[in-house]
């Protein structure tokens, strides 16, 4: 059972350093930060779309989330690059769910990006 986690603001030069960092955690909570908070969709995307392509799951798993929350706080998304991305990880079990899950808030929130059905 997951316990909830205030995930506050960060400034962007702080996030670009822990998005380096080697512990999966720091990387997958800054980017679940920047999707929260940061304003420029586009540039939090394009880390993500990075992240997803990460060995750890538990990256690839909170990258999937962020794309998810950047289609519900902005009500668009670039659906041609980030839904064969999210696509691509319901082959495996690990981050089956929350690709699965942020599939679903891009139909719901940006259904103008493109989103379908997975």
């Amino acid at each position: 059972m997951s316990t909830y986690q205030r995930l506050d603001p960060i400034e962007r030069s702080e996030a670009i350093a822990q998005l380096e960092s080697s512990e999966s955690q720091v990387v997958a909570e800054t980017i679940l930060r920047l999707a929260l908070h940061d304003p420029d969709a586009g540039w939090v995307t394009d880390r993500a779309l990075a992240l997803l392509e990460s060995s750890d799951y538990s990256v690839r798993a909170s990258a999937a989330t962020a794309l998810g929350h950047i289609a519900r706080i902005h009500r668009s998304i670039d659906s041609s690059r980030v839904v064969p991305a999210l696509q691509r990880l319901l082959n495996d079990p690990a981050t089956a769910g929350r690709a699965d899950d942020a599939l679903d808030d891009i139909a719901v929130f940006a259904p103008s990006s493109g989103a379908g059905p997975a």
